[in-house]
């Protein structure tokens, strides 16, 4: 139902040419709330023209990020429902509820190559698997508390739990934003030092809260879905401040 509906609208709102290598046309404001709504991220050209600066790199971007849905919103008095007044690339998330702009007058160089970076940076999905690139995102976003789930790639668990947290995180919104990290990166073994694990230990889920650069453990057991939950919950409501914060380490008396 939903999913003709979602039609339904582009089929009303949308239309694509073959010079902008079959982009959808947003245009109206339904349209392109509807195709934000469409992806957990997505990638819309506010351009006025075919001839605008950046139109070509962007066409050419939007190719080589196909995981990213992208489109073309040539209809001025659409822009200001996104605080959008000239030229300007936008990419939407959800799970910050965030909108990048990349404005095409303050942009020096503007190449494919950099639009494709701009992309990568920006893609911060419900459950985002931390990297150099990704944790430029992540950490730029106004959400500074991450609920981070430690794993090792390629193992049964590791792609369970990462659907079972994908799952979840649209209920924390704004609030956590989920973070897979590949306990078998040697780049991120100093993540699970951190956080006073070793590879061994996996899989866990730690909170770690940027505002007080705090860090917790869940206790060890079964990552079900419900003990995330009220993991997350608990955080949110404060409860964890007095808890003892993971990679402590005992002092010793002397």
């Amino acid at each position: 139902m939903l999913v003709s509906l979602f039609l339904a609208l582009l089929v009303s709102s949308v239309s694509a040419t073959e010079k902008d290598g079959a982009l959808p046309r947003l245009n109206d404001t339904k349209a392109v709330e509807a195709f934000i709504d469409s992806a957990e991220v997505v990638i819309i050209g506010f351009l006025e023209s075919e001839e605008s600066r950046g139109y070509k790199e962007f066409l050419a971007a939007s190719k080589q990020i196909d995981s990213v849905p992208a489109a073309i919103c040539t209809v001025e008095e659409v822009w200001a429902d996104y605080s959008i007044s000239s030229d300007t690339i936008a990419l939407f998330r959800k799970a910050d509820n965030h909108q990048e702009n990349l404005v095409i007058t303050e942009t020096k160089k503007l190449e494919t190559d950099g639009l494709v970076n701009f992309i990568t940076i920006n893609e911060v999905q419900y459950i985002t698997e931390y990297n150099q690139v990704t944790a430029v995102g992540l950490f730029n976003s106004e959400v500074k508390s991450h609920l981070l789930l430690f794993a090792i790639r390629g193992t049964k668990e590791f792609t369970e739990l990462k659907e079972k947290l994908r799952a979840l995180a649209p209920e924390f919104t704004g609030k956590l934003l989920f973070v897979l990290i590949n306990g078998a990166g040697k780049s991120n073994f100093k993540s699970l030092k951190y956080f006073g694990l070793t590879s061994k230990d996996l899989p866990r889920v730690g909170i770690y809260d940027g505002n007080s650069d705090m860090k917790w453990l869940l206790p060890e057991g079964e990552i079900s879905t419900e003990r995330v939950r009220d993991f997350c919950q608990s955080f949110l409501r404060g409860e964890l401040k007095d808890v003892k914060q993971a990679g402590e380490q005992p002092k010793t008396e002397l």
